[in-house]
């Protein structure tokens, strides 16, 4: 059952293509275990509900993967460019 923190798929057919090309550019060395949106969801929940990261639901992915990729995301800026995307072509608006 989806969380009300999480995007619904018209929100990802906005947010991934945006998330993808903001996102530093890195070389995998093996394929996730998790899907973006699975974090994305994650770290929506978490500061919507302002838990702790280690008091994550477990159907999100490990706390440890899903604060990682907040940490790195959030150093290189990713969440600020997101935002700054105009708000005509995205309904994030809401999470500034």
């Amino acid at each position: 059952m989806p969380y009300s923190s999480d995007l619904i798929d018209a929100e990802w057919e906005i947010f991934e293509p945006l998330l993808l090309e903001i996102l530093p550019k890195k070389k995998q060395a093996r394929p996730s275990n998790w899907t973006k949106r699975e974090i994305v969801n994650g770290i929506l929940y978490q500061l919507k509900n302002g838990c702790s990261w280690c008091d994550l639901r477990r159907d999100f992915p490990p706390y440890s993967t899903v604060y990682w990729h907040y940490k790195h995301w959030r150093t290189a800026g990713v969440f600020e460019q997101l935002m700054s995307v105009p708000q005509q072509k995205s309904t994030f608006a809401s999470f500034g």
